[in-house]
């Protein structure tokens, strides 16, 4: 949900970059409240150094607004300081939707998104930001509101 909000945001078209072999699958229908279907490339590639360099070298091009990035195994600091330098060039926006626990130190922030249980509401989600290279650290409870196509925070619960 984090990386479909952000390309809400962002608008325009968005590279999603895969290891192939990975059972699960984007269904670009089910995304309807967040892009357009149209609007999302998904790119398999045949292991995590493909994955990097397609990323890479979408970044540099600038041909996407947000490329996104699924990796299964922690990737170095020389891979992390070349995809900045690739989205600084191309002024894209590069996401890494990683595993718990396999950042990179070379990532300018880092979050952890968790859904939160609740019965009306299944699009709640928590949102902690973890690492902040140029800012505070913080923790939101948010949900997506498909009417205005925003991420709206939820106040805490009342005692």
């Amino acid at each position: 949900m984090f990386a479909l909000a952000l390309a809400t945001r962002l608008g325009g078209p968005v590279l999603w970059v895969r290891e192939g072999w990975k059972p699960d699958l984007l269904h670009p229908v089910g995304l309807l409240d967040f892009i357009d279907p149209a609007d999302l490339l998904i790119c398999n590639t045949k292991d995590q150094i493909d994955v990097l360099a397609t990323a890479e070298e979408a970044l540099r091009s600038g041909a996407a607004p947000l490329v996104v990035m699924e990796i299964g195994k922690p990737f170095g600091l020389t891979e992390g300081r070349r995809l900045q330098l690739a989205a600084k060039e191309g002024k894209a926006t590069g996401l890494a939707v990683i595993p718990d626990g396999m950042g990179s130190n070379a990532a300018e922030t880092r979050w952890k998104c968790t859904p939160v249980f609740d019965p009306v509401d299944s699009t709640l989600q928590r949102w902690e930001l973890i690492k902040n290279k140029s800012g505070t650290l913080g923790v939101w409870d948010v949900r997506w509101d498909a009417t205005s196509r925003r991420v709206i925070m939820v106040p805490p619960a009342g005692k």
